[in-house]
């Protein structure tokens, strides 16, 4: 059986994948608990890094929760449009390209 013997002089470039912010917007109804809750249960985040996520969020209207390919962040989102709604609170989570 002959050797077959095969080189590839291809530069091959790798690029990061695109990144995504997943936002989560204030509003007048969710509770602080609640968006606690998401931010540990959604987002892992630590109980002391939520609360200081969550006062952002009350404060200045929106803060970012994670930054994730596209995928991961379509899924957080949905798990939190999810979990809003079998608690009944309008909490919204948004997509943004990070840059």
């Amino acid at each position: 059986m002959p050797k077959f013997q095969e080189e590839l002089d291809l530069a091959i470039e790798l690029e990061e994948p695109q990144m995504f912010k997943v936002l989560l917007h204030n509003d007048d109804y969710t509770s602080m608990d609640f968006v606690v809750e998401i931010l540990t249960g959604v987002f892992h985040k630590s109980q002391q890094d939520a609360e200081k996520i969550m006062l952002q969020i009350h404060e200045f209207g929106k803060s970012i929760c994670g930054v994730y390919s596209f995928e991961i962040a379509q899924t957080k989102t949905q798990q939190v449009k999810k979990r809003a709604k079998q608690n009944e609170f309008p909490l919204l989570a948004t997509v943004e390209e990070d840059s």
